[in-house]
């Protein structure tokens, strides 16, 4: 497992505490901080797990609009607490996070799914995720980390 992908599977992990015992938005980061210190002392990611936490709880509202606005027969309320948070990451990821590759933010939400969601978690936030990434696509979003990398030119050959 690599180290990125323990942070989201740690920051999913706080989420859902937080989110299960309905706390504020600012308990979130202590939780976060908590459990890498508890869980994860040797992690090299932890300041990308503390910035992931921090985005989502900074667009915890744009977020759960954007759930509700592409998981249209989903109430944000009846997606299991693993599912809404699954997504979050994923979502903001996808929207906020210019580093992250869309189809990296995609396919590490369905991972994380399929480990601590239900049997159907997977196929739930592939499409969601993929309903938000196509939107962003017909807006003409584009994140600098989806644009082709122009290969390197050669330095010129001396004589």
């Amino acid at each position: 497992m690599s180290n990125r992908h323990l942070a989201r599977a740690l920051v999913l992990q706080s989420l859902y505490e937080w989110d299960f015992h309905r706390m504020a938005d600012d308990k979130c980061l202590a939780i976060v901080e908590r459990n890498l210190q508890e869980f994860a002392p040797e992690l090299d990611e932890k300041p990308f797990a503390m910035a992931l936490a921090k985005g989502i709880m900074d667009h915890h509202k744009e977020i759960d609009a954007a759930i509700s606005t592409f998981a249209p027969d989903w109430p944000i309320e009846r997606i299991t607490t693993v599912d809404r948070n699954v997504l979050r990451i994923g979502i903001y990821e996808l929207m906020y996070d210019e580093n992250i590759p869309s189809k990296v933010a995609i396919n590490e939400a369905i991972e994380l799914a399929k480990t601590f969601g239900g049997e159907s978690s997977g196929k739930f936030v592939n499409g969601v995720l993929g309903a938000v990434f196509r939107d962003q696509q017909a807006k003409g979003v584009a994140k600098a980390a989806d644009k082709p990398k122009e290969p390197e030119t050669p330095p010129p050959a001396t004589t």
